[in-house]
């Protein structure tokens, strides 16, 4: 009976996790279809989602022409870089504010909390600003920098750290040991769990944004995969036809549901252990 009752749960979970992946099976079925069966119609079959007749023409057209590849490398480039930049800044605050003494400590964490309350929107205008004073805008580390120092992050890695029993980091003392080997060599060992997580949403956020690339790049050479394939939508006519779009769009999302496949484990692990030592 139990055995029924799991199967009976587990069909009645796949019919709305399927309707929510249809879009996403159209999607690429309409890149796997000629562009001129588009033309006509967009459900070639009963269904629309079977890819009849088949084609590869759409993906092999995206990487021999146009500027796909380029985009998509630079979102790798910003998505990484950012990734790498808010874990080195979030694991070194968040330890120093859930484990270190030192003067003012209270004001920080108090407008650490604040930034979480501002709009990311609010502060578009003085970063615009202050990087086109600097001549950094159409670059990477324009795109990279604004997003390094994250509320969230911070929080999250402090949270995490203070979860942490304290006869850990006493033992390490006692043995004579620094904190800085001590976060280096005991801390961060244990924080795996939340790095992972704040490493694949950062990641999720970085690929998908696209305000701050839009602000701050203006060359095509510099757009990211998402500005990149607005830029073609909002152009129809120099878009090749409606699957070159679908394929730009799957090969866009790729990345981050393998991504997603990959490390989902980290998530729920670093989701247990902070419902479980909180």
């Amino acid at each position: 009976m139990q055995n029924r009752g799991y199967y009976w749960l587990v069909t009645l979970l796949a019919i709305p996790a399927f309707i929510w992946l249809v879009p996403t099976l159209w999607m690429v079925s309409l890149s796997l279809q000629p562009n001129e069966v588009l033309a006509r119609t967009t459900s070639s079959t009963a269904l629309g989602l079977v890819p009849i007749p088949f084609t590869t023409e759409n993906y092999a057209a995206l990487f021999a022409f146009g500027q796909t590849p380029l985009w998509f490398l630079n979102s790798v480039i910003v998505a990484l870089g950012m990734t790498l930049g808010v874990l080195a800044v979030s694991t070194t605050a968040g330890y120093a504010l859930a484990r270190l003494d030192f003067p003012l400590k209270t004001p920080v964490m108090v407008l650490c909390l604040i930034g979480l309350m501002v709009p990311e929107q609010a502060v578009f205008i003085p970063l615009y600003t202050m990087f086109a004073d600097l001549g950094w805008h159409n670059s990477y580390h324009a795109l990279i920098l604004p997003r390094m120092a994250v509320p969230i992050g911070v929080f999250l890695m402090m949270q995490f750290f203070r979860a942490i029993p304290k006869d850990i980091e006493e033992a390490a003392r006692i043995d004579g040991v620094g904190w800085l080997a001590i976060f280096w060599h005991v801390m961060l060992p244990l924080a795996r769990p939340a790095m992972m997580t704040l490493a694949i949403l950062t990641f999720l956020y970085a690929w998908n944004d696209y305000l701050w690339p839009l602000v701050s790049a203006q060359k095509r050479d510099y757009f990211t995969i998402t500005l990149g394939l607005a830029s073609i939508q909002s152009n129809f006519a120099q878009s090749e036809g409606l699957g070159r779009v679908m394929a730009s769009g799957v090969i866009a999302s790729l990345p981050v549901v393998v991504l997603f496949l990959i490390f989902q484990r980290y998530v729920v692990q670093a989701m247990t252990v902070g419902g479980s030592k909180g």
